[in-house]
């Protein structure tokens, strides 16, 4: 496996950035999985980016870390989007994503994230950016 793709699975957090109303970028930090094709973001039918996806599905994300060299890297990804919404695939992915963040899924707040996700936004890149200082 290539540095790219193990940073990508070793990291926690990825800024989505999907396109909403008048064309304004809307940006949030998600819990993803990375599978090494493709990024899966757990969420709910209701949320912005969400609907976003619905309407345009072009999106970017990055992932990164460091604020000084030689330790800084980072991943900005192009890709389209769409959103899983068949409950069992959707929540299959979801204990996935979740079980990165949490030992076991037999807490409270795991449980209440896994009751409120509805859809999997899947991410396909189509370019994949790199930078290393």
């Amino acid at each position: 496996m290539n540095r790219r793709d193990e940073f990508l699975k070793e990291q926690k957090i990825l800024r989505l950035a999907t396109i909403g109303k008048n064309k304004t970028p809307h940006i949030v930090p998600v819990w993803y999985r990375y599978s090494g094709k493709k990024f899966y973001i757990g969420t709910n039918t209701k949320t912005v980016k969400a609907k976003n996806v619905l309407k345009n599905n072009h999106v970017s994300c990055c992932v990164d870390v460091g604020i000084s060299a030689p330790n800084i890297y980072g991943v900005l990804v192009q890709g389209k989007a769409s959103l899983i919404l068949e409950k069992n695939k959707v929540k299959t992915i979801a204990k996935k994503i979740l079980l990165r963040y949490f030992k076991s899924l037999e807490n409270k707040s795991a449980i209440q994230l896994l009751e409120d996700t509805d859809c999997i936004i899947e991410v396909v890149p189509e370019k994949f950016t790199v930078w290393n200082y």
